[in-house]
């Protein structure tokens, strides 16, 4: 019996994917675990196993670069001499099961491809897949039509009548001036209406179809990526759910700095050396290990406490923000953790991050220092219970005793904690900022253990 290669369900929130490569071509033969086809996300472009053995095929009509939705057939994978749907054409010489099934697959196929051409409007016609290529070839606009099928679908017949239908265009007449204005104007003579009998274009018809100069304060809108549309839902999801309470602090991060000063200077060449992040997501993942309460996430079943310490890091892409998860970071040293967010900072900007990799946290770290940001309000990356944005380290004169009024020049961060107040009070979060604070200040004894 023919496997069915279907469109993969790569993380929590993917509902679609787009068929970007098969990585095997039809009638290859396959190995369980094979790379056999790439899939474009929200997030990335991602390679797929077969998860069967067997002989490929892929049928004539599934589309390339369309998006399909989760659990889509995509192609089969048969044993030697089975036969599978491979084209329309093919149908016919197949069992009446097979057929029926290869025509639900082909029906399948041209309606998620026909969702996609009509931007999702319902009183789109259907129409067969020779059909479409046919009206793409006479220039026919086959949404306009009315299909002869038994349930109104269009199919080349319709197309060919509606070509040949189509009335001869009117020559359109126009003085040599009037020309020269219209190619100077770039406006097609078809493009302005006749206003003159015999479908005469005068200079004022030419001038009303040239079309207004755009604002210098607008421009074109630019479409939404897929990354931006989900973030766009899931930050809407998160201000619409979640209940959401930001403190902030200030630590003095001067042994900090000079710890890693000190690390720059004895670490050889070529070896990861911790960044700020880094020593962060260490000491925070310690602080997770004692406050357990914002290493949660809220389900409607009831709050779920993580027994890992899985820490997400914002990381800034082309494809837009992405929350690479460290994990078990609590187990790990600064060292491993520079070598586990290297890899995978590298692997997000370039678009080829696995999707494991994005899932599964439950805490964030947020870092905008280096752009000489002092603090801002970070926003929850569902279903983590918090967040902990990092600002500049920046030297400031800071009261040391108060009584003999010294003061000296440290080194501050400012820490902003943003919770979900549904998960976790505000003092157990208070708390847990403050146990942050006194890591960051004394940070040796913790990041050697």
């Amino acid at each position: 019996m023919a496997n069915q290669v279907v469109m993969p369900r790569l993380g929590w929130t993917m509902e679609a994917g787009t068929l970007v490569e098969w990585l095997k071509n039809d009638g290859d033969e396959v190995e369980m675990g094979e790379l056999l086809f790439a899939v474009e996300t929200d997030k990335a472009v991602q390679e797929v196993e077969a998860i069967n053995s067997g002989i490929l095929r892929i049928p004539v009509d599934t589309p390339i670069g369309v998006e399909m939705p989760v659990g889509a057939t995509l192609g089969y994978i048969v044993a030697p001499g089975e036969e599978a749907p491979t084209s329309v054409a093919g149908v016919a010489a197949m069992g009446d099961e097979a057929r029926e099934e290869a025509e639900a697959v082909q029906e399948a196929v041209a309606i998620v491809a026909e969702s996609a051409a009509s931007n999702g409007r319902d009183d789109a016609p259907t129409i067969s897949p020779r059909a479409r290529r046919v009206a793409a070839e006479l220039g026919v606009d086959w949404t306009a039509l009315v299909g002869s099928g038994s349930t109104g679908r269009i199919r080349e017949s319709d197309v060919r009548a509606a070509a040949a239908a189509r009335p001869a265009p009117q020559e359109r007449r126009a003085s040599p001036a009037v020309r020269r204005l219209a190619e100077e104007s770039g406006v097609s003579l078809d493009q302005a209406p006749a206003s003159k009998p015999g479908g005469r274009v005068t200079r004022a018809d030419v001038l009303a179809a040239v079309p207004p100069a755009a604002s210098s304060f607008d421009g074109a809108p630019e479409p939404l990526s897929k990354v931006r549309r989900l973030i766009a839902d899931r930050m809407t999801e998160a201000a619409r759910t979640v209940a959401p309470v930001t403190l902030t602090t200030e630590a003095d991060a001067t042994e900090l700095v000079a710890l890693r000063n000190r690390l720059k200077s004895e670490i050889g060449e070529g070896e990861a050396i911790p960044s700020y992040t880094d020593l962060t997501i260490r000491l925070t993942a310690l602080a997770l290990t004692k406050h357990r309460d914002l290493n949660a996430s809220w389900t409607d079943a009831g709050i779920v406490h993580h027994q890992a310490v899985h820490i997400g890091v914002a990381v800034d892409s082309e494809r837009g923000l992405l929350a690479p998860v460290i994990r078990d970071a609590d187990k790990k040293s600064a060292f491993a953790i520079a070598q586990a967010s290297a890899q995978l900072i590298k692997q997000a900007r370039a678009g080829s991050i696995n999707a494991d990799h994005l899932r599964g946290g439950g805490f964030t770290i947020s870092n905008l220092g280096m752009f000489e940001i002092d603090a801002f309000t970070p926003i929850i990356n569902l279903p983590d219970c918090a967040v902990l944005g990092l600002g500049r380290i920046v030297a400031k004169p800071v009261v040391i005793d108060e009584d003999a009024e010294t003061v000296a020049v440290r080194k501050m961060i400012a820490l902003s904690l943003t919770f979900d107040h549904r998960i976790v009070d505000g003092a157990p979060a208070a708390r847990f900022l403050q146990q942050v604070k006194r890591m960051i200040e004394q940070p040796l004894g913790w990041l050697i253990r």
